[in-house]
């Protein structure tokens, strides 16, 4: 401290401090960083050459455009694991951005042709990245979900709990919830709404439905529907036959089974046989309702469900002598009465299952995601492994916040749910569970893309929940994307340029997987935003920028940060002419603009130390 009480920290050198890194400063070794080709162009070879020449050692080959990556010759391919081998670098590939769930977001509907041809392209999409690194696991990443709109999800500070129809506690998630209809894929959205009804103190009773709590009432009253379909033609049908006897019931059945003349009947046994033939065309109505209803509930149920399900549909079937032996057991399946029993007893175990027709439509994109990416992964370890070559690794990117699936929780659930997709094809081809389990888990991870997380504050995400996000992806994650914005538009800066927390969300990250796999993720700088704005027409790569903004040093080994260096001033450094010259000649140009007295090439002009006397 000095005698006028003020306190000099550091030399100015156009950074945060001399003496220590910037805040946004994370300890990132610099070899694992990589910059993507021009997505614009298919000439790889020419675009990793010039990213390998702007200093960085590895490099991402931009397939987002599907029809600029079926441009990419083959040989290219080749050619870039040559220059790879060449300079030591590390090659990753980006995928197609596709729609793999199989959703058309032009008709907004679910198409399993759709989610097959997905499939088929995420396969060669593996297969041919296998090209540019075939000696080693190459990660090749893909989108969880593009152009599928994202329900509105409410910040966590703004969730809670509430109590459904049957005193059961559910969260309240959504502001707006897409939901898809199972049946038809067709997307429906149940946004939060206030409805009224007669009968209150006033005259109106108004009551706010939450999107969750509208989700309910829609698969409520779609299964209420289906059973009373059901009941109603079955009750027609009983109604018809209250007055009939028996016998003439028999009679029906002896006609229907060929062992009765219709020619030996009179005409009121005729007369009596038809209502008996009316009422079976309803039980007949009912019937294929009731095939329709239980294969809903089987298929939407829950494990528990089919289980009880399963147990009655085989006192179903005995009852209407199905697969029987005994020829009046057989012909027990012909009477419409026997068959209104049968149906009735297992209506009232439908009446006990609530089938989701209607299911939230991130809930059922993570579904179909994961079975194109698990397939996939699948086939794709197949081919190689015959070949006893290693798999791509298969990475599952966050998209911008606004899509679907695109929180951490989201990311987790998909990579999950794919690798049990794995596991499951993998088992039915004879392969041991346990093994499955290991591969799927070395070839099916998440890339985590900071920049799109923090898109998330748009939405009332605080800092803190973006971070807490990130982290959830972490025991998954294969791959890293760095980008910089202020959580709103689909902006691309190199680190440091907006409020992305880096620092944080590296050190959870770091906290949950260890140092050393945290140093061995590859780290992708994508900031298109910085090549269109500021360099030069994309002349300039955002390496340095994105080395300054970290607080990165200088040198991979040891040495001063970026932001100490002063070697010369640039975007981070300086404020031009507002301080005096002399200031940038001793502290700004590094140890060069010294005197030679003091290890410089300026041309002193004698000092203590120059062995001449001072003049």
């Amino acid at each position: 401290m000095g005698k006028e009480g003020y306190t000099v920290s550091s030399i100015y050198s156009g950074g945060y401090s001399t003496f220590e890194p910037s805040p946004q400063s994370y300890y990132f070794q610099t070899g694992k960083f990589s910059l993507p080709t021009d997505p614009r162009t298919a000439n790889i070879v020419e675009s990793v050459s010039a990213r390998l020449s702007s200093g960085v050692k590895n490099v991402e080959v931009e397939g987002v455009s599907p029809e600029i990556f079926d441009s990419i010759p083959k040989q290219q391919l080749k050619e870039v694991n040559r220059l790879a081998k060449l300079t030591g670098s590390q090659i990753s590939m980006h995928g197609p951005v596709i729609n793999v769930s199989g959703i058309d977001t032009r008709s907004g509907a679910y198409s399993e042709a759709e989610r097959e041809n997905a499939e088929r392209k995420v396969a060669e999409t593996l297969e041919r990245s296998h090209e540019l690194d075939p000696e080693g696991n190459i990660p090749v990443n893909f989108h969880s979900a593009e152009g599928i709109p994202g329900s509105q999800m409410l910040p966590p500070s703004e969730r809670e709990m509430a109590v459904n129809e049957y005193g059961r506690e559910y969260e309240k998630k959504h502001k707006m919830l897409l939901a898809v209809e199972q049946e038809t894929g067709r997307i429906v959205p149940l946004p939060e709404e206030e409805k009224f009804y007669p009968g209150g103190r006033e005259g109106v009773k108004h009551e706010i439905y939450s999107p969750e709590k509208t989700l309910q009432i829609l698969n409520d009253t779609d299964w209420s529907n289906t059973l009373a379909k059901i009941e109603f033609n079955r009750e027609h049908a009983e109604r018809i036959m209250r007055d009939i006897h028996p016998i003439f019931r028999e009679k029906y059945i002896y006609l229907r089974t060929g062992k009765l003349n219709p020619n030996t009947l009179s005409q009121e046994e005729m007369e009596q046989i038809k209502r008996v033939y009316s009422a079976d065309e309803y039980i007949k109505q009912a019937s294929m309702s009731l095939n329709a209803a239980f294969n809903k509930a089987y298929k939407y149920g829950n494990e528990q469900e089919k289980k009880l399900l399963q147990k009655y549909s085989d006192e179903y079937g005995k009852h209407l002598g199905i697969n029987a032996t005994k020829e009046e057991d057989k012909l027990r399946g012909f009477d419409p009465k026997t068959r209104s029993d049968a149906m009735h007893a297992l209506m009232s175990v439908l009446g006990n299952v609530n089938p989701e027709s209607y299911m939230p439509l991130e809930e059922f994109t993570v579904e179909k995601s994961a079975q194109t990416f698990g397939n996939a992964a699948f086939e794709a370890y197949k081919k190689l492994k015959k070949k006893g070559e290693p798999t791509p690794i298969l990475t599952i990117e966050n998209p911008p916040a606004g899509f679907a699936l695109s929180t951490g929780e989201d990311i987790k659930k998909v990579v999950e749910a794919s690798r049990k997709q794995f596991v499951k094809k993998a088992v039915d081809e004879g392969m041991s569970e346990t093994q499955a389990k290991e591969e799927a888990s070395k070839i099916i991870g998440a890339t985590l893309d900071v920049g799109h997380m923090n898109m998330l504050r748009k939405y009332g995400y605080t800092e803190k929940d973006i971070i807490k996000e990130s982290e959830k992806m972490a025991p998954f994650l294969k791959h890293l994307h760095l980008s910089d914005n202020f959580g709103f538009e689909h902006t691309e800066l190199p680190m440091g340029m907006g409020n992305v927390p880096t620092k944080e969300i590296m050190q959870k990250i770091e906290g949950k997987i260890g140092k050393k796999k945290t140093d061995e993720l590859r780290k992708v700088i994508e900031a298109s935003g910085w090549w269109q704005h500021f360099s030069k027409q994309g002349a300039i790569p955002p390496f340095q920028p994105t080395l300054e903004g970290l607080g990165a040093p200088i040198y991979s080994t040891a040495g001063p940060y970026w932001s100490q260096a002063g070697f010369y001033h640039n975007y981070y450094g300086g404020f031009g002419q507002m301080l005096p010259q002399i200031n940038y000649e001793t502290f700004g140009g590094g140890f060069s603009q010294l005197p030679a007295e003091l290890g410089g090439q300026r041309p002193g002009a004698g000092g203590r130390m120059s062995g001449k006397p001072m003049e």
